[in-house]
């Protein structure tokens, strides 16, 4: 089932802290409920955004690799 995302932040090229930066101020942006694509390409976002969103109260639907490209799904919580 593919995951429907509200806005889309493109992080690729940017290294270790600043998609998990990035990510915070732009799912500000979003209601609660909604959902952030985040596509990066730092290896380090694999243990960092997970962990982020735990963090703040937000879900990880889900991520994959493809092509060299890390792809985030997070949906916005109620904690902000």
């Amino acid at each position: 089932m593919a995951i429907a995302e509200d806005k889309v932040l493109d992080a690729r090229g940017l290294l270790c802290p600043m998609p998990v930066v990035k990510a915070g101020k732009e799912i500000a942006t979003l209601e609660p409920g909604q959902v952030l694509k985040i596509l990066a390409t730092d290896r380090g976002s694999v243990a960092d955004v997970p962990a982020w969103a735990e963090d703040t109260g937000n879900e990880l639907l889900e991520w994959h690799e493809q092509d060299g490209i890390f792809v985030y799904y997070v949906r916005r919580g109620e904690e902000e």
